[in-house]
Formats: C-alpha cells, sequence, structure tokens
C-alpha cells in the first residue's frame, strides 16, 4: 500500500484568510517545489538545505512570481509522513492557492485523498493506527474533556496499556505451540499457572478499557441530558438561557415544543449536549402525543435527566409532584437524574423552605430571570466523574477500538475456559490467535484489512 508518488493538498482551511500552508509529500516534493523556488537573500536549492529549516524566496511560474512564500523543508525520515515533506507558507488568497497547487500538480504531483498523509505516516512506521486515529479527534475536538483524550490517545495511550500485555502473551503463544509441534512427546513448555495470571490479567484490563468506552463516547461527542416534564413548566426557556439565545420556541400555550430540540453547551471543558422535549400529559393530539413518545426516547438515551416542575403549583399539588418525580425514577432507574424547581421568582422565602424540605437534591431556580444557573451548572460537573481524565488514564472514545476489545475479551474468555477445564491445549490456542488478532488489529499491527484502512482514513480532511 505504500505509495512512491508525491502527494500536495492545501493544509489549511479552504478559504481566504492571512496565509494559507501547502504541503507535499513524497520522494520527489524537494525537487518539485526546488524547480520553482528562488530565494530572495541569495541563490540557494532545497536540496542542499538542512532538514527542518524555513526559507524565504518566490514561487516562480514561467519566469513570474506568483508569491513571496516560505518554505520549510522535512527530510526522510524525520517527517510527519517518513517521507520528504514540503510545507509552503503563502498568502491566503484562494487565487493564489489554487495557483500553487496547479503549478505543482502539472509538475508531477498528485491530489492527496482524504487522511494520505496520515495513512503514509501509519505505513511508514511514525505512529501506530490508534495514535493515527487520534490525529482526527484532535482536529475535531471541541472541548478541553476532548482534546485531553484524544492527546493522550495520540502519544499512544491505549497502545502502551496493551503493549506489554500482548507481548507476553505472544511468548507464550509461541511456547503453546512448540508444545504442538513435541504433541507426542508429552512436554509442556508453558508454566500454566503463569499462563493463567496473564490470562486473568488481560481480561481485567480489557474490561475496564472496554466499561471507559461509555463515558469516553461521551465527553467526546458531548454527553446527552433530556431536559423533560409537563408542558409550561419553563423547558424551553431553560434551554434558551443555558445558550444564551433563542433557540427553541416559548409560548404561553401548552404543547408548543412538538419535537426535540438539541444544542451543546461548553461547561468547565466539559461538553453537554441539551435536549429540549415535548411537554409529558396526557392528550388526544396526534403530534403531541409523537412529540412525547420521542421525549422518553431521547430520555432513554441520555446520560442525565433534568425533570422540570412548576414550584408555584407545588404547594396544592405537592402529593401528585412527589409521585411524578418517583415515576420518572421508576421509569429510568439507571439514570442520573435532578429535579429542578423552576419560577421560583414568584415563591416565597416559606415555601422555597417546604420545596428543599420535601424533595431531595433540589435545585431552586428561575430560567426566566436566570437564576440558579450557576448552581445547575456546578451541579452537572459534579455529576461527570472526571477522576479517569485528571489521572491520565486510558479512556476509550473510538468505536472500533470497543468492538476490538469485546472481541478480545470473548476470545480471552474461551481460553481461560478452557484452561479451567483442562482442554487440550491446540483448542484454545486458536482462541489466543484470534485475541491477539483483535489486539493487534487496534494498533495495526497485525495485518489490518485494506477496506478497513480506507474507511479509517476516509473520514479524514485533506491535507491531513
Amino acid at each position: 500500500m505504500i505509495q512512491n508518488d508525491t502527494i500536495i493538498a492545501l493544509a489549511t482551511p479552504a478559504g481566504m484568510g492571512a496565509i494559507s500552508v501547502i504541503r507535499l509529500s513524497g520522494e520527489n516534493a524537494i525537487q518539485i517545489v526546488d524547480a520553482h523556488f528562488k530565494s530572495i537573500k541569495k541563490n540557494k536549492s532545497l536540496k542542499n538545505e538542512k532538514t527542518h529549516t524555513i526559507h524565504l524566496g518566490h514561487i516562480i511560474q514561467k519566469g513570474t512570481i506568483l508569491d513571496e512564500v516560505l518554505v520549510s523543508v522535512f527530510k526522510n525520515p524525520r517527517s510527519y509522513t517518513g517521507e520528504n515533506v514540503v510545507e509552503i507558507s503563502c498568502h491566503g488568497s484562494t487565487f493564489i492557492q489554487q495557483e500553487i497547487i496547479q503549478l505543482f500538480l502539472k509538475s508531477g504531483c498528485r491530489m492527496a485523498d482524504n487522511g494520505e498523509f496520515t495513512m503514509r505516516a501509519f505505513l511508514n512506521g511514525k505512529m501506530d493506527l490508534s495514535q493515527a486515529e487520534a490525529v482526527a479527534d484532535v482536529i475535531a475536538s471541541n472541548s478541553a474533556a476532548s482534546h485531553q483524550m484524544a492527546i493522550q490517545q495520540m502519544r499512544g495511550g491505549i497502545t502502551n496499556e496493551l503493549k506489554e500485555l500482548r507481548a507476553q502473551l505472544l511468548d507464550f503463544a509461541a511456547l503453546i505451540e512448540l508444545e504442538l509441534d513435541f504433541s507426542g512427546e508429552d512436554v509442556e513448555f508453558a508454566d500454566r499457572t503463569r499462563f493463567k495470571e496473564l490470562v486473568t490479567k488481560i481480561s481485567f484490563v480489557l474490561k475496564r478499557l472496554i466499561d471507559s468506552f461509555a463515558f469516553g463516547n461521551a465527553m467526546k461527542n458531548g454527553i446527552p441530558v433530556a431536559i423533560i416534564g409537563e408542558p409550561n413548566v419553563g423547558k424551553s426557556t431553560l434551554l434558551n438561557t443555558l445558550l444564551n439565545e433563542e433557540k427553541a420556541i416559548v409560548s404561553e400555550i401548552a404543547g408548543t415544543t412538538r419535537d426535540a430540540i438539541e444544542d451543546e453547551l461548553i461547561i468547565e471543558g466539559v461538553a453537554f449536549r441539551f435536549i429540549d422535549t415535548a411537554g409529558i400529559r396526557e392528550t388526544q393530539d396526534v403530534v403531541e402525543s409523537i412529540g412525547i413518545q420521542k421525549a422518553y426516547e431521547k430520555a432513554d438515551n441520555a446520560q442525565l435527566i433534568l425533570f422540570l416542575i412548576d414550584s408555584n403549583k407545588f404547594a396544592y399539588a405537592s402529593a401528585e409532584f412527589l409521585e411524578e418525580i418517583k415515576i420518572i425514577k421508576d421509569r429510568f432507574p439507571d439514570k442520573r437524574l435532578l429535579v429542578l424547581a423552576n419560577k421560583t421568582d414568584t415563591l416565597s422565602c416559606h415555601d422555597s423552605a417546604l420545596l428543599e424540605s420535601e424533595i431531595e437534591h433540589l435545585i431552586l431556580l428561575s430560567a426566566k430571570n436566570k437564576t440558579g444557573i450557576d448552581a445547575l451548572k456546578a451541579e452537572l460537573t459534579s455529576l461527570v466523574n472526571t477522576g479517569a481524565l485528571s489521572n491520565n488514564e486510558t479512556i476509550v472514545t473510538n468505536s472500533r477500538h470497543f468492538e476490538a476489545l469485546n472481541n478480545a475479551l470473548t476470545a480471552i474468555s474461551s481460553v481461560q475456559q478452557g484452561i479451567d477445564l483442562e482442554i487440550s491445549t491446540d483448542l484454545f490456542s486458536i482462541d489466543i490467535r484470534e485475541c491477539l488478532r483483535h489486539l493487534g488489529n487496534i494498533t495495526g499491527e497485525y495485518d489490518v484489512d485494506k477496506d478497513i484502512l480506507g474507511h479509517i482514513f476516509s473520514n479524514f480532511c485533506i491535507g491531513k
């Protein structure tokens, strides 16, 4: 799969800006640029310059200056891709970008495919596959938490976690294969006690990584928070207040919100995806009924649920409210539930105290007047366990890694069962190889299918 041709692409976002960076990679990258580059201070050949140097000059096309540029030279193997790499910093005119790119296309380059620079870095051994995937996550990170997880992964988080265990498993696999070669001699090369300890250790690590995926995926894509409650309790107003914009239509008419409305807010470096749902009530309106069903579906898929009540109605219907809270808790027993009493701006101190005495962990707020919002945000962040992030633990965020880890756990569990039942070595040696294959697929240490690589890197932006 290694390509020997030279590729080119715009490495900065498309469109006009102060500067643009055009990247080339390949055996002839320096030679191709050198043919059209003229230094300002003295005649120099880029081919003769040291790696990791920057040169000021002009890009020339048939004697005409296209632009004054800075050319950065990175010679193999000390470059991002492991090949000769040149980066041209030019002025950000879209006309200049295209003129320079077209010039080098005519000089022997071809346009890079999505993620091809990073794919070449992987194929040339500059990074493993999990690190390559983390590059895309770093680019796409939109919060401090998602950025931290991506950086940790790019520095070899999951690779380091599995490397030693995989090496030990390989050693035992080799010894067991040796036993099969001498099956007629009835000898054991692999210490079964140590082997059992290793299998137990691998199972523990795999389970921990698998369990981290739910948290990691939520942190990466935004923790889903469903806002539910009866009509006209202020769910849409709360969403608008949190986002500081008129995202949802607010009306005194009950049942205004018919469909779920979503948007994201970053609080203390963590992304929360708030979902405003239709008011929950008995109704004969077909469209509203569909919206209510969707509200329950969104709550089912959320990690946090904000159950909003109208504090003014609590005084004369406290028993009903407490029953509703119990119903919601029973319906979503595995969800973190926060009960919010809205419209407290018209509530007396006595009634506020009564509310807090009746409902545990209640948050009093007025979405309209924006009071109590800071307390809500503080409570939301406290519910998110960021201890793993603080300790730089490996957190799985990639669904491909999650699937491979589950497959590896299934295989190693079969090995564990085979050891416990003292079955023939040749029967569970297949499961050992299967486990190694799934672990190797995460980092690319095993033969990775070409279609899988194509799918992974097709999700990258061009120029990376």
